[in-house]
């Protein structure tokens, strides 16, 4: 081999061993983790200008019930435990009723 093909070779070695195992110089800039920023998300039914929760409102219940018919979890939707558990009970009501589907498939 020539000298220039054995600095070549050595460049290459030394860099796929930085960006294996060790840091190099640009490893704080980059981001560790989560990559994307989550913003919290706020219960829709507490604070100063809430609506209250209503088995006989149907637009507001539908937004919290899937396409299929299933009730949407709070860690999607963003509602408390407190109000997660007045929910499910108002869709219970609301389906019992009539108001809601139990199910929407066709």
């Amino acid at each position: 081999m020539t000298d220039t093909q054995t600095t070549a070779t050595a460049e290459t070695t030394t860099e796929s061993t930085n960006t294996k195992g060790s840091r190099d110089n640009n490893a704080g800039n980059r981001l560790i983790g989560k990559p994307f920023f989550r913003r919290k998300k706020n219960c829709p039914f507490s604070g100063p200008r809430s609506s209250d929760i209503d088995y006989k409102d149907v637009r507001t219940l539908s937004r919290f019930v899937s396409s299929y018919g299933k009730m949407l979890p709070s860690h999607i939707t963003g509602v408390c435990s407190s109000k997660q558990r007045e929910l499910a009970t108002a869709v219970k009501r609301a389906r019992h009723l009539a108001l809601l589907p139990y199910s929407s498939r066709s």
